[in-house]
């Protein structure tokens, strides 16, 4: 996606939702921080949501979706396999929960937009997937389904945002999901992939530019990341992601290419929150810390418009219409990644252009002389 911005280690041929279909996210990494160096802990959904929220996957996770995503059985929901009724009873929940249990064990209030939600049929209404987060899931706030434009999500969660401003009450730790940019691949008569990313793209420029222009925005920190990368093309590594870190602390048009992780995100909103760290994973992750600034500039921002068509339409001649048609969209991931990531290649590049493959990478750190840690480990030698 960033690939072909002018700052930080970008391959712009790589880049097929570039600046044209993604204006919104390009001027938020240009005019705050660009994060270069940014990994997801996951490898896949399944495992991702999981460490998005709490800096971990159990066992049973990790031992199940290689399984699920092999097509060999096993059981998935589109919050990492935990959608039993009984939740954190069961294998697929860590121990002490995910960061709303802290946040709600610490006295912090908790509001979710989408994530750990799910339709209440007979009603028409949205409900908790877990009890721990009864009466803090919007209710009206549609869950996953690519079917409803982000559009109509931020329209949500505008309505209630502007509720708190009027009234106050804002929770200090909301989670929202905007997720249309998983797209339909190229099946007949839905949204091309550009315009489902453009369309996502438009929602984040509205959510950030209303949050900038509130009360609440000189005290805002807003963490924009993906629970996984999927193995989409990079020339670094299949892990590295989009990450963008928006607030008035936020270091403006700088470059930070210090390595972080998803643990290292969530470690950072965990010190802004008080809270202590949910795994060993957090525990040992850097903060953020570079990214940010001691003193503040809050300057707002403004969303910009899309760059193109919204209401572009995939053909029934296009590239991977039958595969597409074929695909299980119905909940995130369920489709086949390496075909999926090459028909979205194909959608933007042409049906005669090869998909790059994922790079696998290896990181080293090297140890200098006189380094604190290593003397450490000399002595216990």
């Amino acid at each position: 996606m960033l690939g072909d911005l002018e700052r930080g280690n970008g391959d712009p041929t790589l880049a097929i939702f570039g600046e044209e279909v993604t204006p919104n996210a390009h001027a938020l990494a240009r005019d705050f921080v660009t994060l270069d160096n940014f990994y997801v802990d996951a490898e896949v959904s399944y495992d991702g949501h999981a460490f998005s929220t709490a800096a971990y996957a159990t066992d049973a996770i990790e031992k199940m979706w290689p399984t699920n995503y092999g097509r060999r059985g096993g059981v998935y929901t589109s919050e990492g396999g935990w959608g039993d009724r009984n939740a954190y009873g069961n294998l697929s929940a860590p121990a002490d929960g995910y960061i709303w249990d802290f946040a709600t064990r610490a006295g912090i209030s908790v509001r979710s937009y989408g994530e750990f939600a799910e339709w209440e049929k007979e009603w028409g209404t949205v409900k908790a997937r877990v009890p721990e987060l009864q009466g803090k899931v919007h209710p009206a706030y549609p869950p996953y389904d690519l079917d409803i434009p982000d559009a109509r999500r931020v329209d949500v969660w505008l309505e209630e945002f502007r509720q708190f401003e009027k009234g106050g009450g804002l929770p200090r730790l909301n989670i929202i999901r905007l997720g249309n940019d998983h797209t339909l691949g190229t099946r007949p008569g839905a949204p091309t992939p550009r315009a489902m990313v453009a369309e996502n793209d438009v929602a984040l420029g509205r959510l950030l530019e209303a949050i900038s222009g509130s009360v609440f925005w000189k005290e805002s920190a807003i963490f924009v990341l993906e629970d996984d990368a999927q193995n989409g093309p990079d020339h670094v590594d299949s892990h590295r992601s989009i990450a963008l870190v928006v607030s008035p602390f936020t270091k403006r048009r700088a470059l930070d290419s210090t390595l972080y992780t998803t643990s290292g995100l969530l470690r950072t909103m965990e010190l802004i929150l008080g809270l202590p760290p949910m795994s060993q994973y957090d525990a040992a992750a850097t903060p953020m810390y570079n990214a940010f600034q001691p003193k503040p500039d809050a300057t707002p921002y403004r969303g910009l418009p899309a760059r193109i068509r919204l209401d572009e339409r995939n053909g029934a001649d296009a590239w991977g219409a039958a595969a597409s048609i074929a695909m299980n969209f119905e909940e995130a991931d369920l489709t086949p990644e390496y075909e999926l990531n090459e028909i979205l290649w194909k959608s933007v590049r042409g049906a005669a252009s090869p998909t790059p493959p994922p790079v696998r990478a290896g990181f080293i750190r090297v140890i200098e002389p006189g380094d604190e840690e290593e003397k450490g480990l000399q002595a216990k030698r």
